[in-house]
């Protein structure tokens, strides 16, 4: 786990793109999915560098895994297909909130697909209401960082 840097941008997109393509798609049209994509080319990941913290997960010296903390949301956590499950998602989640924690942030919000609703609510997230930007539905979720960490008893 390491900060990202701006040569990660091109990796950064590569893994969401993927994502999006492979795991995206069974919970939403390829209209919004080819939507979404134009989010996250290379450039537009290196500007949402300058505007977040974002962070990157390495397996092999490869790029796996993704995540960002903008003020007190959780943005753009997004796992290379093959290495979904695996824990690299929650290592990430962990990772923001140790940065929100030291920056005094009390609750942290993530607008979740359906698709990572389960991973979210396995972390502690609970769904607070729904977003619809067109047929687009995105959960927001939230959790408080003055609870304990240690939700699964490990």
């Amino acid at each position: 786990m390491r900060s990202a840097r701006a040569d990660d941008a091109g990796a950064i997109s590569a893994v969401i793109l993927a994502a999006l393509r492979e795991t995206n798609a069974r919970d939403y049209s390829p209209d919004i999915i080819e939507r979404v994509e134009k989010s996250f080319s290379p450039a537009a990941v290196s500007e949402l560098m300058a505007r977040r913290t974002m962070f990157v997960a390495m397996a092999a010296e490869q790029l796996v895994g993704t995540a960002s903390l903008d003020g007190r949301v959780v943005r753009s956590v997004f796992v290379r297909p093959d290495v979904q499950g695996q824990g690299v998602g929650k290592r990430l989640i962990e990772e923001i909130e140790r940065t929100a924690r030291y920056r005094g942030v009390a609750v942290l919000a993530v607008p979740s697909s359906v698709t990572a609703e389960p991973f979210y609510a396995r972390l502690g997230f609970t769904a607070v209401r729904d977003s619809y930007h067109g047929e687009e539905r995105t959960i927001v979720m939230e959790r408080s960082l003055t609870e304990p960490q240690d939700r699964d008893g490990s």
